[in-house]
């Protein structure tokens, strides 16, 4: 797959309640590294890993959850193109200035059908891993916490599945990789669907509850990684939510945990390559369980009903 459109999941703003024990927990248990704050208080951070200047953006509020999503384009010519064809397919765009977050361009920003706030953008500063890009070491040193690779996706839910399924589809240029069928084993009660050939850039959850979120995810390296990670939150007391177990969907390795805000996040590892030319798998509704955690073949309530 030629990656000319939108390449990535490329950073998302997320409400906490207090921001420098947010700070804390983003900082010595998930592992991000601090790159800036800017004049109304928001706190930028990325992954040892990643290159550009930042992922998620913290930002004090009075509840939880996920104010945008941001996802990255090939470049300008891509993000032109883009607002066009969002605005011709019906949907009102809105350009938001250089400036309006740090080290970061003009961006695209529109709702989708499920009420969530998406941007797309060309330019972020890149201020690298600091491996350098001559003759690179291979080895990060003075990691903290679970210290993720990257932002890798995100689960979110809303009542108008089918418009931001089609949106994605139709006009970003994303491809359906799994969907869980409803109980009229023809609706879609859930899709996961990627711009990449991960298994997935991002996945809608049918819910009454509009513009919510379920959790951003992080990838980290390995399984053993992923034991580290529920080690680690465990002997911080963080509060975890589920796991580690195996997705059935996916086949990706899964710890699901809380910041101090009530955000959930995950920690994930693994997932099969998808090209364009694959049929998306299907799960019928009687095994929702095994789709979502392959191992126990049950969902928590908690895991059903909590979102921000």
């Amino acid at each position: 797959m030629a990656l000319t459109g939108v390449l990535r999941p490329g950073h998302t703003q997320i409400r906490v309640l207090d921001i420098e024990q947010s700070v804390d927990f983003y900082t010595n248990i998930l592992g991000l590294v601090q790159t800036g704050r800017d004049a109304s208080g928001r706190v930028y951070m990325k992954t040892c890993d990643e290159r550009d200047h930042h992922s998620i953006i913290l930002k004090k509020a009075d509840r939880p959850g996920t104010d945008f999503y941001g996802m990255k384009v090939l470049d300008r010519k891509t993000l032109d193109m883009l607002d066009s064809d969002l605005r011709a397919y019906g949907i009102a765009t809105e350009r938001v200035p250089t400036g309006d977050l740090l080290a970061t361009g003009e961006r695209v920003r529109f709702e989708v059908p499920t009420g969530h706030l998406f941007e797309l953008y060309a330019e972020k500063e890149e201020i690298g891993d600091t491996l350098g890009y001559v003759n690179p070491d291979v080895i990060i040193e003075d990691r903290k916490g679970i210290s993720p690779i990257r932002l890798d996706h995100w689960q979110i839910h809303g009542k108008d599945l089918d418009g931001s399924r089609n949106l994605f589809v139709d006009v970003l240029g994303f491809n359906v990789t799994e969907r869980i069928l409803a109980e009229d084993g023809a609706t879609d009660m859930a899709v996961w669907m990627t711009c990449s050939n991960k298994a997935h850039d991002v996945a809608f959850v049918r819910d009454e509850r509009s513009d919510t979120s379920h959790h951003a995810a992080f990838l980290v390296e390995s399984w053993e990684k992923l034991l580290y990670a529920a080690d680690l939150l465990a002997k911080k007391r963080a509060r975890i939510d589920i796991g580690p177990l195996r997705h059935g969907i996916t086949r990706g390795t899964t710890i699901y945990f809380f910041d101090p805000s009530g955000n959930r996040l995950e920690t994930f590892c693994g997932g099969y390559n998808f090209y364009p030319d694959m049929k998306p798998y299907t799960w019928t509704f009687d095994e929702i369980g095994s789709a979502v955690f392959y191992h126990t073949r049950e969902l928590n309530e908690r895991f059903l009903t909590v979102v921000t």
